[in-house]
């Protein structure tokens, strides 16, 4: 279905000399992405009623707007019939946005002419089974869309330099092939580990699935390439503590935490072997000792030894213990030493702060800790190890023996609402790999895996696990719900096999837990000084997981290993390749971009009362020697919290207009406005989360009209009341968690305008329950969907005198409002 509504236009007449657009011409396309949108929208009745609208010259309905027919079908009107607007009622802007700008950017118009209503992720598709009320609603979505086009403007975007360096957090797998991958590029890179050695877990176990590789064999010689590299300046013992900045200029501080052996060390281990104290060996999971002066293990890098300060005799400036300085003929030894903080700049980051495991503690029935002989995956990975505790001898702690029979339990912290609902995707195989390496050396041993599932889901993984069933490995189905130590130290599984619907009670010599993955300890912090987004289970989370799945929300920030997600070491180098790929674009160009969304201050307006410098989270707004607010471009993200705050309407917010987001409220609230919420969703994180539920087909009320800012922070206290005096029933502010906030702080100054705004309504002696707040992530749509859910049977509750009383006193305080910017307008020009 096809619309052209023809107007008169005096050719180039509509149009200054400098591009900018006087009469609005705007086109709609309606796409029904398949029967995505169109099986529950009736998109044909949706482009016929966009053409019934004010300006609206084009009105189409497209099976795949977003297809090259689609896009050129748009490029084609532009010229044809002189559009001046786009509006695409498609999918969330979230994932095409940049499509279409650059569609309409082809045909000579400015991409900040574009307007997308999200009518699939926010409504086809959770609204699947009312279709007349999905119809409605998206009607509602282009008229807001139509609305706010009207009030584009074009907007010229900067460009900025790139630092031609960059910063690669966590030194395991992911860490090196990063690293490697931009050195190798040509630019300096900075690697910083946590740890005396890069490596992390991989340099840990033994063998490698599915092709059975020694894992050190292959991980030694990428450590010792990236540690002689040119490009690369290895910290390690080292954690960073600050980041601040953009893309392209990211300021980066860390603290190296003091070696107490100098650079000239040879690794010799005389001074290991002349020191008296002994503590636990990290590395081997403490199953061996090492001395207060140790290397890590074997093939670390650097190989550089290292004194452990809690467990050297010489602490806290007392020196009792000469033992290590007189072995050492190098002089490498220096109890001065002390950490330091250095400081440096970076054009991109790559986050590769991998995983800890879980703790098998936290499942009591299990006896891990008080039954010696149960063990767990990776400290069965240590023993099987040559370079381990024992050699390589499979032995029981208790006593020393080879077991002859020996259980795995699966999905120890994992797939459990008790612990962690996610899988941690390595375990099955990681399980299969060390059954078939007992049976490899110790045949006769037997061998039971309990498991839930079995997911060997990648190349050659079903292969080797049909392999170990060939090897005599036996699969039984249920996991143990209790483990019992017996007095020779033997360990009794009570369960049921839930394939046979059968209980087992069955005895082992030794157990192996298979624990589970989870974020880094560490990972908490970068997340805070980058204002990442995290998933459910707490794992950094991407842009996007098909489009841009290394991406994340802060730009120039990438990820790769299992910081992004539990993952084996070909999908974590995999995924490391592909960060630096993406952080190699950046620094390619030597420029970015920065996106036409900062603000601009009418100095003529501009009181000097400095509430914008206040809230800014990025420093980015000051008063200069008039008093008047200047911006950084360079620095400003755009949150919009400035314009929100400030009180003469001094502050204009590019491409998301006062004027704009009034126009979108207006033009949804003209029927039935009573009947309707109004849901201001952050872009980052709740309207991502709104687009999850929508992925995730979750259904709720049909009610909601969402607007879509950058950051809750841009929600005045304005545009709540302006919603209320136009008779609407319920609001909704929503955002990032508190701490969560892409824009660092933003987000509380929102909770302080919607505390104001409740506490009005209480004085006015209104119902403060009608305006909400809820922080939403972007992996939370269910929480989304139980808001909206809840919202929507509260708002059949109000009794129409309460929205009556409502519009006439924020009608009123608008009007006043209105008035006192008008008079402090008419002073200024005077």
């Amino acid at each position: 279905m096809r619309v052209i509504r023809e107007f008169d236009l005096a050719d180039e007449d509509k149009i200054t000399a400098g591009g900018e657009v006087e009469e609005p011409r705007i086109g709609v396309y309606v796409c029904h992405c398949g029967l995505n949108i169109g099986g529950s929208v009736d998109c044909e009745a949706l482009a016929l009623e966009a053409s019934k609208l004010e300006d609206v010259v084009v009105s189409e309905a497209q099976l795949y707007t977003c297809s090259e027919p689609g896009q050129e079908r748009i490029k084609s009107d532009i010229e044809k019939h002189n559009l001046n607007r786009i509006v695409v009622a498609a999918c969330s802007p979230r994932m095409h946005e940049p499509t279409f700008r650059q569609c309409v950017q082809d045909a000579g118009l400015n991409p900040y002419l574009l307007e997308m209503a999200n009518i699939r992720e926010h409504c086809s598709w959770v609204h699947l089974h009312d279709r007349a009320s999905a119809t409605e609603k998206s009607k509602d979505l282009v008229r807001m869309a139509v609305s706010r086009a009207r009030l584009l403007e074009p907007q010229e975007e900067i460009d900025i330099p790139v630092k031609q360096k960059a910063l690669v957090i966590g030194g395991g797998v992911a860490g090196i092939q990063a690293a490697l991958d931009l050195a190798d590029s040509g630019y300096e890179v900075v690697l910083v580990e946590k740890e005396p050695s890069i490596g992390g877990r991989m340099a840990q176990i033994d063998k490698t699935f599915p092709t059975m590789d020694c894992s050190i064999c292959i991980l030694a010689p990428k450590m010792s390439e990236a540690g002689r590299h040119p490009n690369i300046e290895l910290m390690t013992l080292t954690e960073v503590v600050n980041i601040s900045g953009y893309v392209g200029n990211f300021n980066v501080t860390v603290k190296r935490k003091a070696r107490y052996v100098t650079e000239d060390c040879s690794a010799c281990s005389e001074c290991s072997k002349a020191c008296p104290q002994l503590s636990p060996n990290e590395f081997d999971i403490g199953l061996a000792t090492r001395g207060a002066i140790y290397i890590p293990f074997a093939q670390a890098v650097p190989s550089k030894y290292l004194i452990d300060m809690e467990s050297c005799l010489n602490r806290n400036g007392v020196r009792v213990c000469e033992k290590c300085v007189e072995a050492c003929e190098r002089k490498c030894i220096d109890f001065n030493a002390v950490d330091r903080e250095e400081c440096f700049d970076v054009g991109t980051i790559v986050v590769c702060t991998g995983v800890d495991v879980f703790d098998a503690r936290e499942i009591p029935q299990y006896l891990y800790g008080k039954a010696p002989n149960v063990i767990t995956s990776l400290e069965f990975e240590r023993l099987i190890n040559a370079g381990g505790p024992t050699g390589g001898n499979l032995i029981r702690p208790s006593d020393g023996n080879i077991p002859k029979t020996v259980a795995f339990i699966q999905c120890i912290g994992s797939r459990s609402e008790k612990t962690n609902p996610y899988c941690s995707n390595v375990c099955c195989m990681n399980t299969i790999k060390d059954a078939l390496l007992i049976k490899e050396h110790w045949p006769e041993t037997e061998i039971k895996v309990f498991y839930i599932d079995i997911r060997a889901f990648g190349k050659g993984f079903e292969d080797l696990f049909q392999r170990a069933k060939k090897e005599g490995v036996q699969f039984i189905r249920g996991l143990p719900g209790e483990v019992i130590e017996l007095k020779n130290g033997n360990l009794r599984l009570l369960g049921e096999m839930t394939l046979l619907n059968k209980l087992y009670e069955i005895e082992a010599e030794m157990v192996v837990l298979s624990i589970g993955l989870k974020p880094s300890i560490g990972s908490e912090v970068i997340r805070k000084f980058l204002t990442l987004s995290i998933t459910s289970g707490g794992f950094f989370m991407v842009a996007h997981p098909k489009l841009r799945p290394v991406d994340t929300a802060t730009r120039g920030v990438f990820l790769a290993g299992c910081s992004e997600g539990p993952k084996d070491i070909k999908e974590a180098v995999t995924q490391a390749s592909a960060a630096a790929a993406r952080a190699n674009i950046i620094m390619r160009r030597g420029k970015v971009t920065v996106e036409a969304i900062t603000p601009r201050v009418n100095r003529e307006l501009c009181a000097g009362c400095g509430a914008c410098v206040k809230v800014c989270p990025y420093q980015a707004i000051h008063l200069d020697g008039d008093k008047k607010a200047v911006v950084v471009e360079a620095a400003c993200s755009g949150c919009g919290t400035c314009g929100a705050e400030c009180s003469f309407a001094a502050i204009e917010m590019r491409h998301f207009t006062d004027d704009q987001i009034l126009a979108q409220i207006d033009a949804f609230t003209e029927h039935e406005a009573e009947k309707k919420i109004l849901a201001f969703c952050c872009n980052w994180c709740s309207y991502a989360g709104a687009d999850f539920a929508g992925i995730g087909r979750m259904q709720y009320s049909s009610e909601v009209r969402i607007i879509r800012t950058m950051c809750s922070g841009r929600v005045s206290t304005a545009f709540i009341e302006h919603a209320f005096a136009r008779g609407i029933g319920m609001v909704l502010l929503s955002g990032c968690h508190i701490g969560d906030c892409h824009y660092i702080d933003a987000n509380t100054h929102a909770e302080k305008r919607f505390n104001k705004t409740r506490r009005i309504m209480r004085q006015a002696e209104l119902d403060p329950s009608r305006l909400e707040l809820v922080w939403v992530s972007a992996a939370e749509g269910q929480r989304f969907q139980e808001k909206i859910n809840s919202m929507s049977k509260k708002l059949k509750t109000i009794p129409s005198e309460e929205i009556k009383s409502a519009m006439k006193y924020f009608g009123d305080r608008e009007r006043k409002r209105l008035e006192k910017l008008r008079r402090g307008a008419s002073d200024v020009n005077a």
